[in-house]
């Protein structure tokens, strides 16, 4: 077992430390949020005072926070803990950022003589909290290796899909994917309900046709389809919809230094932005369909 800093215990990040705390790891872990902390606390982590005092005697380094400019400034920025992670420690970055911030920390990790590897995740606060997430991973793989046993204490699918910044770039193809299927899921399930089809009857002959997704039928956009879905208790939890414009935007922008053309990315980004102006950004994304129609409310 491991002596592992594990620094952002928000909605994903506190679960996965309570999971590695179950598995038998010895956590330090540090959040801006007192009640986050308090909660990693109560599952049996040490609370430190800043992320500085998480690194005393840790084999690995875990951040989970919320966008690129938080993942540069924790390791790189004018207190930044890079220099100060202890030699021979595996560092790991399971946050959802830019593919070249993923790629610049690590290049700094490298030259200290750290590895790194960036795995972003997929599966949800669900997900984390079961145990069960999908680690998407960018770096060496021998790295990978070293660092699976932790992994597999978070998780249950673990995919190494090439070197630093990878795991982003793979992490942002499947968001995209995402987001734009849960938009055309809902439009045509408006589309049904205006012609006066039972939302529930045209979802699941989607489920069971070619256009059967999650969306059809993990996460059914429309209101009292699928009882444990966001719809059904007012789009609340979930995956929320200023996430899913973050990510579209990290597409957006990685699409455009390789020259890549997205189209559709790009339109459910403005899809998603809009949904935020009306005001809907802290619900969960498939909240997206209430611009599709009046009734899905």
């Amino acid at each position: 077992m491991s002596r592992i800093a594990f620094i952002g215990l928000g909605n994903m990040g506190g679960p996965m430390a309570a999971n590695l705390v179950k598995a038998g790891h010895t956590l330090s872990v540090f959040d801006l949020v007192p009640a986050a902390l308090d909660a990693a606390k109560a599952a049996g982590a040490t609370a430190a005072d800043s992320a500085l005092e998480t690194l005393e005697g840790a084999e690995v380094v875990i951040s989970m926070l919320p966008a690129s400019q938080h993942v540069e400034g924790l390791y790189l920025g004018q207190d930044g803990i890079l220099e100060k992670i202890p030699a021979g420690a595996l560092v790991i970055d399971c946050s959802t950022i830019a593919p070249a911030t993923a790629r610049k920390v690590a290049e700094a990790a490298s030259a200290r003589g750290l590895s790194m590897l960036d795995a972003p995740v997929s599966g949800g606060t669900a997900g984390a909290q079961a145990g069960t997430l999908t680690f998407i991973v960018g770096g060496e793989a021998a790295t990978l290796e070293h660092a699976r046993e932790v992994l597999q204490a978070m998780g249950k699918n673990i995919f190494h899909v090439g070197a630093n910044g990878a795991g982003q770039v793979a992490k942002l193809c499947n968001n995209m994917a995402l987001g734009v299927i849960m938009a055309v899921t809902g439009e045509a399930i408006a589309l049904g309900v205006a012609h006066g089809l039972d939302p529930k009857v045209l979802s699941q002959m989607m489920a069971v046709s070619t256009g059967r997704s999650w969306a059809t039928e993990v996460c059914n956009p429309w209101p009292g389809v699928l009882d444990n879905a966001p719809a059904s208790r007012g789009y609340s939890g979930g995956f929320g919809n200023d996430l899913m414009l973050k990510d579209l935007g990290l597409a957006v922008e990685a699409a455009m230094r390789v020259g890549a053309t997205i189209p559709l990315g790009e339109l459910a980004r403005n899809l998603y932005a809009m949904n935020k102006q009306a005001g809907r950004g802290g619900l969960d994304f498939s909240s997206v369909v209430q611009l599709m129609s009046d009734k899905a409310s």
